[in-house]
């Protein structure tokens, strides 16, 4: 991904900040004014929209993507603004957001800086497990939840060191997308939870290459993510055709691709799931 670099106009909303905004600086490196307490947050991202409420945030969370399935009630109820690539500036125009979070791969920079022109934009930009648990500390500090952030990252670091070695230093291809078959690489968040769980990654080129990049060696497993590809039977026998030394196993894609409260449930899934399929 191309880093987002946001070039604002001399009349910015960044030059338009009053004694009520505190400045903050976001994974991007930027400083992001905004105000005491955000009382219209739109997320554009949907593991941390499940983080918002995680925070209880529930009058303050104004508008979400479609993307955004949990919580349920918030998808059934909350003003949907487009999809995290395809965002309706109307709607949000509408919703009049004091607070935007926002995510370097999920998002496009034309939005953000369209966005950041009018209205604080907070940007993520999480590629590893410690990135994560910056982000989660670092919105504690910006909704004014820092207590409840710190008591969620002690939860999170419990919880996955019951699980750090479930993996046993085996290999894992991990599948993301099929024809053209795309894999996940370095430098990424899921890359990052596969060595937390004890496993290698049988990639080692970085982000998502396609498989044909990538060493045709059969790891030990390969996983196929329940999204954002829906993999079903057909492509496990057609990976166990290609890879007839592995051993083929679908994972749940949130498990390994969300940050932020999502996290908690990896220690329950890993266990119940995979833990008995290895």
């Amino acid at each position: 991904m191309i880093p987002i670099i946001l070039l604002l106009d001399t009349i910015s909303y960044q030059q338009c900040h009053n004694m009520n905004e505190k400045t903050f600086v976001d994974q991007l490196k930027r400083e992001v004014f905004i105000s005491d307490k955000p009382k219209r947050i739109i997320s554009l991202v949907p593991s941390i929209t499940d983080f918002l409420h995680h925070l209880n945030l529930d009058e303050e969370v104004v508008g979400i993507t479609k993307f955004c399935v949990l919580p349920e009630i918030w998808y059934a109820n909350k003003q949907r603004i487009g999809g995290t690539k395809t965002i309706n500036l109307d709607i949000i125009d509408m919703l009049n957001p004091d607070l935007i979070i926002g995510n370097k791969e999920e998002n496009t920079k034309e939005d953000i800086n369209k966005l950041s022109q009018k209205y604080p934009v907070w940007m993520s930009d999480v590629n590893s497990f410690e990135d994560a648990i910056d982000m989660i500390l670092e919105l504690g500090k910006v909704l004014r939840k820092k207590n409840e952030c710190s008591l969620l990252v002690n939860s999170i670091s419990t919880s996955f060191k019951q699980i750090m070695d479930i993996g046993r230093s085996k290999s894992v291809l991990y599948l993301i997308w099929h024809k053209p078959d795309y894999v996940v690489g370095s430098l990424t968040y899921i890359d990052s939870i596969i060595h937390k769980l004890g496993f290698v990654n049988h990639c080692q080129q970085e982000r998502y290459p396609i498989l044909e990049e990538v060493s045709l060696e059969s790891p030990d497993y390969v996983f196929l993510s329940s999204e954002p590809f829906p993999f079903s039977r057909r492509h496990k026998q057609y990976f166990q055709n290609k890879f007839p030394n592995s051993k083929i196993i679908f994972v749940k894609g949130e498990v390994f691709s969300w940050y932020g409260s999502y996290m908690l449930n990896a220690l329950e899934y890993v266990k119940s799931h995979i833990k008995p399929s290895l």
